[in-house]
């Protein structure tokens, strides 16, 4: 009897292995911040009188390629995750997962993914499939070669919310370009931010996402000022929306208090860089994008 426990247990806890391998596999975490995003946004546009299964079609499929994406950039990725202390543990570099099967879970989540966007909409499921394409096979392969791939990794990293918009509108319009502009320049303190404080790793992994001094090695300040002008921008596009009628004055005043914070922060960070003011801004941007859609959600 107690042999059977004990088998019992081993199956349990290798399955429970593979399962945790699979979350690490997917950056499940980061996928599901994604599909939220996707579905605020959605929700935004709606003005809450959503259809239950686009919804549910849009998070689903929107996990689903996500999920894929990420996936595909653990198997092109492998050798340099290996190189750097925060990844070094994912399955496909301590092997718990075989390079064909990760490539062959990438394929179905992808496949799964646009089938059930698709379902929604025909453009819909063309964006999905350009945030897949250019996320795995654009922009992961570019940051190896320059820091133009911070700016071509926001595209991918904002369409999700305009995925949530042309879900509901089945065509582009000015709010879910909104939106979209929203993420993409909200991305660029939030980067720097997270690309200051893991510079050491990412360029002992040869990666080119953090621009350096040539000779000292160390990171060039201009990113303070870039992450800087990004939220300045962020902030003037949130006045532009309010002045051609897009947003109420309740949502416009929260937003800009928001904006106003990000801007604080990227502030100190261009004239203090430091990993503390990195933090700090880092901290704020995560909290930032989630609660500027429930306000517009809710006003």
């Amino acid at each position: 009897m107690k042999q059977h426990k004990d088998i019992a247990l081993s199956v349990d806890s290798k399955s429970r292995s593979y399962f945790s391998d699979l979350v690490s596999l997917t950056k499940f975490k980061l996928s599901f911040t994604v599909v939220l995003s996707s579905v605020l946004s959605y929700l935004v546009v709606s003005s809450l009188a959503f259809n239950w299964p686009t919804l549910l079609l849009l998070a689903i499929g929107g996990f689903c390629i996500t999920a894929s994406a990420n996936a595909l950039n653990q198997v092109l990725e492998r050798e340099y995750d290996s190189q750097m202390t925060r990844t070094a543990n994912r399955p496909l570099v301590v092997k718990s997962i075989t390079v064909s099967s990760a490539v062959l879970i990438a394929g179905l989540l992808g496949v799964t993914g646009i089938l059930l966007l698709a379902a929604i909409n025909s453009l819909v499921a063309m964006l999905g499939t350009l945030s897949l394409m250019l996320y795995a096979f654009v922009y992961t392969p570019l940051k190896r070669y320059s820091t133009i791939s911070v700016a071509v990794g926001a595209i991918p990293g904002a369409l999700p919310v305009l995925i949530g918009a042309v879900a509901h509108s089945g065509t582009l319009t000015l709010l879910g370009l909104f939106l979209f502009a929203i993420q993409f320049f909200w991305q660029f303190p939030h980067f720097w931010a997270i690309g200051y404080r893991s510079f050491e790793d990412y360029k002992k992994a040869g990666f080119e996402l953090v621009p350096y001094h040539p000779v000292t090695g160390k990171v060039d300040s201009k990113i303070g000022n870039s992450s800087l002008l990004y939220s300045v921008l962020l902030l003037l596009l949130i006045l532009g929306a309010y002045h051609v009628g897009m947003i109420s004055l309740i949502a416009f005043i929260s937003s800009v208090v928001l904006a106003l914070g990000y801007v604080y922060y990227s502030w100190r960070f261009a004239v203090d860089i430091s990993k503390n003011t990195a933090t700090h801004l880092m901290v704020y941007s995560f909290f930032f994008m989630p609660i500027i859609l429930f306000t517009y959600l809710i006003f």
